[in-house]
């Protein structure tokens, strides 16, 4: 259904689960289990998986907040994608990634729902592509002490708006991992 031509694929976007990002997450070891069992599907159905990473002043590139969760394992011929803005398309090298794979539809997972995960969905859709949300395969911190609504309310919230997300000739979703089909 993307508008994107002669893009039939899927690809499993694995975004930012980064030890400074998630070690303080809401269900970070569920998250984390769900992420590998994406992982291992797609894997076993030849799906491409995009690893993106983020760097900024608290994830100094190399150090160990900046390093994925070891639970989750790139393997070599995994792209990675580094990025520095909340869209993980914005100045990256994922669309170029995405197209040499012709991938049209992306399934999201990974951290923090409130930032990247949203900006990434929204990035995706308004290029041409399908956008489906795991909603079971992301998450974010605690941020109530600066108004946020709690992690749980932030990550129903985002499930219940993306399940509903369309645009001409493309669409959002939200499924469970148990559901997901690339």
């Amino acid at each position: 259904m993307t508008t994107l031509p002669n893009r039939p694929n899927t690809a499993l976007l694995i975004v930012d689960v980064q030890n400074g990002v998630v070690d303080s997450s809401h269900n970070r070891d569920e998250v984390i289990a769900n992420i590998n069992t994406l992982l291992a599907k797609a894997r076993s159905e030849a799906i491409p998986v995009v690893w993106i990473q983020h760097s900024s002043d608290e994830l100094k590139p190399d150090s160990a907040p900046w390093q994925y969760v070891p639970e989750l394992v790139r393997e070599a011929t995994e792209p990675l994608v580094h990025k520095r803005y909340g869209d993980s398309f914005e100045d990256t090298v994922l669309e170029s990634v995405l197209a040499g794979h012709g991938v049209g539809r992306v399934v999201v997972t990974g951290a923090q729902t409130d930032a990247c995960i949203r900006s990434t969905l929204h990035g995706a859709m308004v290029r041409g592509y399908d956008a489906t949300l795991v909603a079971d395969a992301h998450t974010t911190e605690d941020l109530t002490a600066y108004g946020a609504p709690a992690p749980e309310l932030v990550v129903s919230h985002t499930n219940l708006y993306w399940s509903w997300q369309e645009a001409p000739g493309r669409k959002g979703g939200t499924v469970q991992t148990a559901e997901v089909a690339f």
